[in-house]
Protein backbone atom coordinates (compact mmCIF):
# COMPACT_ATOMS: atom_id res chain seq x y z
CA UNK A 1 0.00 0.00 0.00
CA UNK A 2 3.29 1.99 -0.26
CA UNK A 3 3.23 2.53 3.71
CA UNK A 4 6.25 2.69 5.65
CA UNK A 5 7.93 -0.50 6.66
CA UNK A 6 8.68 -0.70 10.20
CA UNK A 7 9.92 -3.22 12.18
CA UNK A 8 7.49 -5.58 13.79
CA UNK A 9 9.37 -6.15 17.39
CA UNK A 10 9.32 -2.24 17.80
CA UNK A 11 5.10 -1.24 15.91
CA UNK A 12 4.25 -0.17 19.30
CA UNK A 13 2.79 3.05 17.71
CA UNK A 14 1.15 1.39 14.55
CA UNK A 15 -2.70 1.11 14.94
CA UNK A 16 -2.74 -1.42 11.95
CA UNK A 17 0.00 -3.55 10.69
CA UNK A 18 0.08 -5.15 7.81
CA UNK A 19 1.87 -8.62 6.97
CA UNK A 20 2.64 -11.37 5.16
CA UNK A 21 2.51 -14.94 6.08
CA UNK A 22 4.43 -16.16 3.17
CA UNK A 23 3.81 -20.02 4.04
CA UNK A 24 1.83 -22.72 2.38
CA UNK A 25 2.73 -26.07 4.34
CA UNK A 26 -1.13 -26.65 4.96
CA UNK A 27 -2.24 -26.91 1.82
CA UNK A 28 -3.80 -30.39 0.15
CA UNK A 29 -4.42 -29.45 -3.81
CA UNK A 30 -2.02 -27.39 -5.52
CA UNK A 31 0.42 -25.01 -3.79
CA UNK A 32 1.84 -21.59 -4.41
CA UNK A 33 0.31 -19.61 -1.94
CA UNK A 34 3.09 -19.28 0.07
CA UNK A 35 4.04 -16.17 -2.72
CA UNK A 36 1.15 -14.47 -2.15
CA UNK A 37 2.36 -11.89 0.24
CA UNK A 38 4.90 -10.78 -1.90
CA UNK A 39 3.10 -10.70 -5.05
CA UNK A 40 0.13 -8.88 -3.31
CA UNK A 41 2.49 -6.19 -1.76
CA UNK A 42 3.57 -5.33 -5.77
CA UNK A 43 0.16 -5.25 -6.78
CA UNK A 44 -1.15 -3.05 -3.24
CA UNK A 45 0.35 0.00 -5.02
CA UNK A 46 -2.29 0.54 -7.00
CA UNK A 47 -4.46 1.14 -4.07
CA UNK A 48 -5.21 4.66 -3.42
CA UNK A 49 -5.72 6.56 0.19
CA UNK A 50 -9.59 6.84 0.28
CA UNK A 51 -12.32 4.26 -0.33
CA UNK A 52 -15.24 6.26 -2.38
CA UNK A 53 -17.68 3.52 -1.10
CA UNK A 54 -17.32 3.96 2.49
CA UNK A 55 -15.96 7.55 3.24
CA UNK A 56 -13.12 5.78 4.58
CA UNK A 57 -9.66 6.94 4.52
CA UNK A 58 -7.92 4.70 6.58
CA UNK A 59 -4.22 6.53 6.88
CA UNK A 60 -6.08 9.74 8.07
CA UNK A 61 -7.77 7.86 10.83
CA UNK A 62 -5.13 5.38 12.38
CA UNK A 63 -1.67 5.11 12.01
CA UNK A 64 -0.91 2.15 9.34
CA UNK A 65 2.19 0.29 8.53
CA UNK A 66 3.82 -2.63 6.84
CA UNK A 67 5.64 -4.81 9.59
CA UNK A 68 6.90 -6.87 6.86
CA UNK A 69 6.33 -10.85 7.26
CA UNK A 70 6.21 -13.37 9.96
CA UNK A 71 9.34 -15.69 9.98
CA UNK A 72 8.32 -19.01 8.66
CA UNK A 73 10.77 -22.36 7.92
CA UNK A 74 8.64 -24.54 4.72
CA UNK A 75 10.70 -27.37 5.92
CA UNK A 76 9.37 -27.13 9.92
CA UNK A 77 6.06 -27.73 10.11
CA UNK A 78 5.50 -27.20 13.77
CA UNK A 79 8.38 -24.70 14.16
CA UNK A 80 6.41 -22.70 11.98
CA UNK A 81 2.91 -22.67 13.54
CA UNK A 82 4.98 -21.41 17.19
CA UNK A 83 6.52 -18.92 15.19
CA UNK A 84 3.12 -17.08 13.42
CA UNK A 85 2.38 -16.95 16.55
CA UNK A 86 4.54 -15.72 19.09
CA UNK A 87 4.52 -13.46 16.00
CA UNK A 88 1.23 -11.95 16.47
CA UNK A 89 1.30 -12.57 19.71
CA UNK A 90 3.81 -9.54 19.82
CA UNK A 91 1.60 -7.51 18.09
CA UNK A 92 -1.02 -7.85 20.22
CA UNK A 93 0.74 -7.31 23.07
CA UNK A 94 1.40 -3.67 21.04
CA UNK A 95 -1.99 -2.70 20.64
CA UNK A 96 -1.60 -3.27 16.62
CA UNK A 97 -4.60 -5.11 15.11
CA UNK A 98 -3.39 -6.99 12.03
CA UNK A 99 -4.16 -7.18 8.10
CA UNK A 100 -2.56 -10.08 7.00
CA UNK A 101 -1.57 -12.01 3.36
CA UNK A 102 -1.31 -15.53 3.47
CA UNK A 103 -0.55 -17.94 2.65
CA UNK A 104 -2.76 -21.42 2.69
CA UNK A 105 -5.53 -20.99 5.22
CA UNK A 106 -4.23 -23.27 8.16
CA UNK A 107 -1.84 -19.69 8.86
CA UNK A 108 -4.70 -18.31 10.16
CA UNK A 109 -4.80 -20.81 12.92
CA UNK A 110 -1.47 -19.46 14.52
CA UNK A 111 -2.77 -15.76 13.81
CA UNK A 112 -6.09 -16.85 15.95
CA UNK A 113 -3.53 -17.59 18.69
CA UNK A 114 -1.18 -15.06 18.98
CA UNK A 115 -4.10 -12.84 18.72
CA UNK A 116 -6.56 -14.67 21.34
CA UNK A 117 -6.84 -12.31 24.48
CA UNK A 118 -8.67 -14.29 26.89
CA UNK A 119 -12.29 -14.82 25.26
CA UNK A 120 -13.37 -16.13 21.76
CA UNK A 121 -14.01 -13.93 18.57
CA UNK A 122 -16.66 -14.08 16.45
CA UNK A 123 -15.43 -15.31 13.04
CA UNK A 124 -16.76 -13.83 9.95
CA UNK A 125 -15.37 -16.48 7.14
CA UNK A 126 -15.69 -15.87 3.38
CA UNK A 127 -14.90 -18.98 1.89
CA UNK A 128 -15.59 -22.28 -0.32
CA UNK A 129 -15.23 -24.10 2.01
CA UNK A 130 -16.39 -24.54 5.87
CA UNK A 131 -12.67 -26.03 6.70
CA UNK A 132 -14.11 -27.99 9.54
CA UNK A 133 -12.91 -31.36 9.09
CA UNK A 134 -11.23 -33.45 11.36
CA UNK A 135 -8.32 -34.65 9.83
CA UNK A 136 -7.02 -34.47 6.07
CA UNK A 137 -5.87 -37.91 4.31
CA UNK A 138 -7.17 -39.71 7.23
CA UNK A 139 -4.72 -38.68 9.96
CA UNK A 140 -3.35 -35.11 9.90
CA UNK A 141 -5.29 -32.68 12.25
CA UNK A 142 -3.58 -29.67 10.74
CA UNK A 143 -4.56 -28.73 7.70
CA UNK A 144 -5.91 -26.01 5.63
CA UNK A 145 -9.26 -27.77 6.33
CA UNK A 146 -9.20 -28.54 9.75
CA UNK A 147 -8.20 -24.90 10.85
CA UNK A 148 -11.86 -23.74 12.27
CA UNK A 149 -12.38 -27.23 14.06
CA UNK A 150 -8.85 -26.70 16.07
CA UNK A 151 -10.02 -23.41 16.46
CA UNK A 152 -13.43 -24.06 18.08
CA UNK A 153 -11.71 -26.99 20.26
CA UNK A 154 -8.99 -24.65 21.32
CA UNK A 155 -11.88 -21.85 22.19
CA UNK A 156 -10.46 -19.50 20.09
CA UNK A 157 -13.85 -18.61 18.28
CA UNK A 158 -17.51 -18.72 19.47
CA UNK A 159 -19.38 -20.82 16.51
CA UNK A 160 -22.42 -19.32 17.66
CA UNK A 161 -21.51 -15.52 17.11
CA UNK A 162 -19.76 -16.92 13.57
CA UNK A 163 -20.83 -16.96 10.10
CA UNK A 164 -19.61 -18.74 6.87
CA UNK A 165 -20.04 -17.47 3.76
CA UNK A 166 -20.14 -18.80 -0.04
CA UNK A 167 -19.83 -22.55 0.78
CA UNK A 168 -20.34 -24.71 -2.24
CA UNK A 169 -18.49 -27.79 -4.30
CA UNK A 170 -20.17 -30.23 -2.76
CA UNK A 171 -18.30 -32.89 0.39
CA UNK A 172 -17.21 -36.26 0.72
CA UNK A 173 -20.47 -37.66 2.84
CA UNK A 174 -23.71 -36.67 3.43
CA UNK A 175 -23.18 -35.41 7.26
CA UNK A 176 -19.72 -33.91 6.67
CA UNK A 177 -21.37 -31.08 8.20
CA UNK A 178 -23.05 -31.76 10.77
CA UNK A 179 -20.01 -31.40 13.62
CA UNK A 180 -20.27 -27.76 12.09
CA UNK A 181 -23.57 -26.89 12.71
CA UNK A 182 -24.16 -29.02 15.82
CA UNK A 183 -21.46 -26.18 16.95
CA UNK A 184 -23.94 -23.36 16.04
CA UNK A 185 -22.12 -21.86 13.01
CA UNK A 186 -24.09 -19.75 10.64
CA UNK A 187 -23.41 -21.78 7.08
CA UNK A 188 -24.44 -19.88 3.93
CA UNK A 189 -24.25 -21.38 0.50
CA UNK A 190 -23.73 -19.84 -2.30
CA UNK A 191 -26.91 -20.34 -3.70
CA UNK A 192 -28.58 -18.80 -0.40
CA UNK A 193 -26.58 -16.15 -0.53
CA UNK A 194 -27.34 -15.12 -4.12
CA UNK A 195 -30.72 -15.17 -2.77
CA UNK A 196 -30.65 -13.02 -0.20
CA UNK A 197 -28.21 -10.61 -2.23
CA UNK A 198 -25.38 -8.92 -0.20
CA UNK A 199 -26.84 -6.38 1.30
CA UNK A 200 -29.48 -8.50 3.30
CA UNK A 201 -26.54 -10.51 4.11
CA UNK A 202 -24.65 -8.21 5.65
CA UNK A 203 -27.65 -7.46 8.01
CA UNK A 204 -27.63 -10.90 8.74
CA UNK A 205 -23.95 -11.36 9.43
CA UNK A 206 -24.19 -8.10 11.94
CA UNK A 207 -26.50 -9.41 13.60
CA UNK A 208 -25.04 -12.52 14.35
CA UNK A 209 -21.66 -10.69 15.17
CA UNK A 210 -23.18 -8.44 17.22
CA UNK A 211 -21.08 -5.92 19.33
CA UNK A 212 -17.99 -7.93 20.81
CA UNK A 213 -14.66 -8.46 18.64
CA UNK A 214 -14.62 -10.40 15.73
CA UNK A 215 -12.22 -11.74 13.09
CA UNK A 216 -12.32 -11.50 9.62
CA UNK A 217 -10.75 -14.25 7.18
CA UNK A 218 -11.50 -14.21 3.47
CA UNK A 219 -9.88 -17.23 1.17
CA UNK A 220 -9.93 -16.03 -1.87
CA UNK A 221 -11.88 -19.56 -3.36
CA UNK A 222 -14.80 -17.84 -2.04
CA UNK A 223 -15.22 -15.86 -4.99
CA UNK A 224 -16.28 -17.46 -8.63
CA UNK A 225 -12.76 -19.04 -10.26
CA UNK A 226 -13.77 -16.48 -13.14
CA UNK A 227 -12.92 -13.10 -11.18
CA UNK A 228 -9.66 -15.70 -9.10
CA UNK A 229 -8.64 -18.25 -10.89
CA UNK A 230 -5.43 -18.37 -8.76
CA UNK A 231 -5.96 -20.77 -5.81
CA UNK A 232 -5.29 -24.42 -5.02
CA UNK A 233 -8.58 -25.34 -4.64
CA UNK A 234 -11.44 -23.38 -7.00
CA UNK A 235 -14.71 -24.05 -7.09
CA UNK A 236 -17.22 -22.86 -9.73
CA UNK A 237 -20.44 -20.81 -8.71
CA UNK A 238 -18.89 -18.43 -6.44
CA UNK A 239 -19.83 -14.66 -5.79
CA UNK A 240 -18.65 -12.24 -7.65
CA UNK A 241 -15.85 -9.70 -6.65
CA UNK A 242 -18.44 -6.48 -6.53
CA UNK A 243 -20.86 -8.68 -3.96
CA UNK A 244 -18.10 -9.73 -1.90
CA UNK A 245 -16.93 -5.88 -1.22
CA UNK A 246 -20.09 -4.86 -0.34
CA UNK A 247 -20.15 -7.10 2.26
CA UNK A 248 -16.61 -6.83 3.29
CA UNK A 249 -17.66 -3.04 3.27
CA UNK A 250 -20.52 -3.98 5.25
CA UNK A 251 -18.56 -5.18 8.58
CA UNK A 252 -17.39 -1.34 8.83
CA UNK A 253 -18.75 -0.56 12.95
CA UNK A 254 -17.84 -3.74 14.03
CA UNK A 255 -14.81 -4.67 16.25
CA UNK A 256 -12.88 -6.18 14.08
CA UNK A 257 -9.60 -7.04 16.01
CA UNK A 258 -7.78 -8.23 12.79
CA UNK A 259 -8.43 -9.72 9.21
CA UNK A 260 -6.53 -12.05 6.48
CA UNK A 261 -6.57 -12.66 2.98
CA UNK A 262 -5.54 -16.03 2.20
CA UNK A 263 -5.12 -19.15 -0.22
CA UNK A 264 -3.72 -16.46 -3.25
CA UNK A 265 -1.67 -18.26 -5.39
CA UNK A 266 -0.07 -16.00 -8.04
CA UNK A 267 1.30 -19.33 -9.90
CA UNK A 268 -1.65 -20.31 -11.06
CA UNK A 269 -2.73 -17.21 -12.39
CA UNK A 270 -0.18 -15.89 -14.90
CA UNK A 271 -2.62 -12.54 -15.71
CA UNK A 272 -2.03 -11.36 -12.34
CA UNK A 273 -6.00 -11.01 -11.88
CA UNK A 274 -6.22 -13.13 -8.75
CA UNK A 275 -3.18 -11.43 -6.76
CA UNK A 276 -4.76 -7.95 -7.68
CA UNK A 277 -8.12 -9.06 -6.35
CA UNK A 278 -6.14 -10.34 -2.80
CA UNK A 279 -4.92 -6.93 -2.99
CA UNK A 280 -7.70 -5.15 -3.40
CA UNK A 281 -9.84 -6.84 -0.56
CA UNK A 282 -6.65 -6.11 1.82
CA UNK A 283 -7.03 -3.01 0.77
CA UNK A 284 -10.90 -3.26 2.04
CA UNK A 285 -10.08 -5.04 5.03
CA UNK A 286 -7.49 -2.11 6.12
CA UNK A 287 -10.58 0.51 5.72
CA UNK A 288 -12.74 -1.34 7.93
CA UNK A 289 -9.70 -2.65 10.79
CA UNK A 290 -8.49 1.11 10.42
CA UNK A 291 -12.25 2.00 11.34
CA UNK A 292 -12.61 -0.90 14.49
CA UNK A 293 -9.46 1.17 15.51
CA UNK A 294 -10.21 5.02 15.54
CA UNK A 295 -13.40 3.91 17.40
CA UNK A 296 -11.56 2.07 19.87
CA UNK A 297 -9.65 4.99 20.73
CA UNK A 298 -12.60 7.32 21.17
Amino acid sequence: MKLPLIDAEDASGVDVGLVGVPWDGGTTNRPGARLGPREMRGASTQMRSYNDATGIEPYAIAACADLGDAPVNPLDFAGTLASIERFFASLRSQGVRPVTAGGDHLTTLPILRGLHAGTPVALVHFDAHSDTVDRQFGVSLLGHGTVFRRAVEEALIDPARSITVGLRGGSYAADALDWTRERGFRLVFAEEAHELGPRRLVEEVRRRVGDGPAYVTFDIDCLDPAFAPGTGTPEIGGLTTLDAQIMVRGLTGLDVVGADVVEVAPPLDPSGLTTLTGATFMWELLCVVAEASRRAQT
